[in-house]
């Protein structure tokens, strides 16, 4: 099933030259039809990147200590890609990494279009395109470490020119400093889902936490720390604060986290882990049983290691699992955060899993194949349960405020300041115990706890130089996978490329 959403979500057609596609191109450029119809399509490109579990979704997650989609007999197989994510012995020709080259490429371009004096765009309108523009190159920064760069009267016969690491962060931190101030001010209860003075603060402020790294360093520069605790400021002036209630923030509604997000739908976010047997009582299909969270991130977790059901022990982040005397019809069987052990339906019955067996995820895998139906915790952040009739509802977050209070509280750390008090602020919120200290090591514990399932692991991991170390089933240590190959397609179409080290 797998393999047949891949095969069906390919347009193998736009792979050419440097996989940017524009009828616009070729020389005979003069500006974009309609501006607001073609930031209404930039904004639609977004949503199709986060609508998916592949993609840039597993580079972020798959790649990294908090995910694994093991094989179960033929199931998840699809000639294994996914093993080849976690075991960092990924390739150019990784179906994965060429549709993150492709997909972030062609949205910077759609904003060069809007760009360009000759699109007639309003200002506010240029000020949006230059955010997803920063957006778009960041990712491909961050990714890939170069970023082609396609002037838009420049047609297929010319190979883009490419800009370095520290190129591309110049441009991502210029476009932001230009967009701010002809971006408008919005509120948590705002229209957050479009470009605003707090997303574009927010963005400035993970890409300096980052810049260490994309200048070449192995850890953040000290000299931007003061950069990152400005732009976190701004956004907590814009009205942002820590929300009180931690699933309910991922139930599609507004809260006053949600600096920015995408009209996405939620439903590959949530069935790629629930077994077969979990199944909505209006959609009966059942989960896809494939993605499970290592049982070394579980124990990041207040709460009992074997068990995760109500009154447990567990702080508030790891979720719960409903068993037979709190299920309800309310939330339709399905719990939230971290699934362990035996999983109900609705009115409290034991589920059953293939073979008569009772359906009861393990802590356990025996490796990233042979695996049978009901190995490994399952990781439920969007649930079936905030959902409409069918358990399906869109609404993904892409910047949440506690990411923001962390980075700030990072930011401090690594300027010398103790942010204990700060941390355990967060803790207090999230029904955790508060800690006697905060190292490098507890932050990004805390991060891990906190912003599981949101795009940021694999990032947090390069930054504190732990990417490189070993996990269950992970023994690769060679730290020049903290960036992807480019594409073999990409280097072919465009001798301007140079293949990153390691590849």
């Amino acid at each position: 099933m797998a393999l047949a959403t891949i095969s069906s979500c390919t347009d193998l057609d736009l792979i050419v030259e440097d996989s940017i596609v524009s009828e616009g191109s070729g020389g005979g450029f003069t500006g974009v039809e309609n501006p607001s119809q073609s930031l209404t399509n930039i904004y639609n490109q977004i949503i199709g990147i986060y609508a998916s579990q592949e993609n840039t979704y597993a580079l972020a997650e798959v790649t990294s200590d908090e995910y694994l989609v093991p094989t179960r007999g033929t199931d998840w197989g699809d000639n294994g890609i996914w093993r080849q994510l976690h075991l960092h012995s990924w390739d150019p020709t990784h179906f994965f990494v060429l549709n993150v080259w492709n997909q972030w490429n062609q949205l910077a371009f759609a904003c060069n279009e809007l760009i360009d004096s000759r699109s007639n765009a309003s200002a506010q309108q240029v000020a949006e395109a230059k955010f997803v523009r920063a957006f778009a190159i960041w990712q491909i920064l961050d990714h890939f470490g170069q970023v082609p760069f396609r002037e838009v009267d420049e047609g297929p016969d010319v190979n883009p020119k490419v800009l370095s690491s520290t190129e591309a962060l110049d441009l991502v931190l210029s476009d932001l400093d230009a967009a701010i101030p002809d971006l408008p001010s919005v509120g948590p209860n705002g229209a957050t889902s479009r470009a605003s003075k707090a997303a574009a603060y927010f963005l400035k402020a993970r890409v300096l936490l980052n810049a260490g790294i994309y200048r070449g360093g192995t850890s953040p520069d000290a000299a931007d720390m003061p950069g990152v605790i400005t732009a976190v400021d701004a956004i907590t002036a814009e009205g942002y604060s820590l929300h009180d209630g931690y699933f309910e923030m991922f139930d599609g509604t507004a809260n006053s986290e949600r600096v920015f997000w995408t009209n996405a739908e939620v439903n590959h976010k949530m069935w790629k882990g629930l077994h077969y047997s979990q199944a909505h009582p209006e959609n009966g299909g059942g989960g896809w049983n494939g993605f499970t969270t290592l049982a070394s991130f579980y124990d990041l977790f207040e709460g009992n290691p074997n068990s995760n059901y109500v009154g447990d022990g567990q702080e508030e982040r790891r979720g719960w699992v409903p068993d037979a005397t709190t299920a309800n019809g309310e939330n339709n069987g399905f719990g939230f955060g971290f699934l362990i052990g035996q999983q109900y339906d609705a009115s409290g019955a034991p589920l059953a899993a293939r073979g008569g067996r009772t359906l009861a995820f393990t802590r356990e895998l025996p490796g990233l194949i042979g695996n049978n139906d009901i190995t490994g915790i399952r990781v439920l952040k969007y649930s079936p349960g905030n959902g409409d009739e069918f358990g399906l509802y869109t609404g993904q977050i892409i910047f949440r405020y506690s990411d923001a209070y962390l980075m700030k509280a990072e930011a401090m750390m690594r300027s010398g300041s103790d942010v204990t008090a700060m941390v355990n602020t967060l803790r207090t919120l999230r029904k955790a115990q508060p800690l006697g200290s905060v190292t490098e090591s507890d932050m990004l514990a805390e991060r891990g706890r906190e912003l599981y399932d949101e795009y940021v692991r694999r990032m947090d991991l390069i930054r504190f130089n732990k990417f490189a170390d070993t996990w269950e089933f992970k023994n690769n240590t060679d730290n020049t996978k903290r960036l992807f190959p480019i594409p073999t397609n990409a280097i072919l179409s465009n001798p301007n490329l140079v293949q990153n080290p390691g590849y």
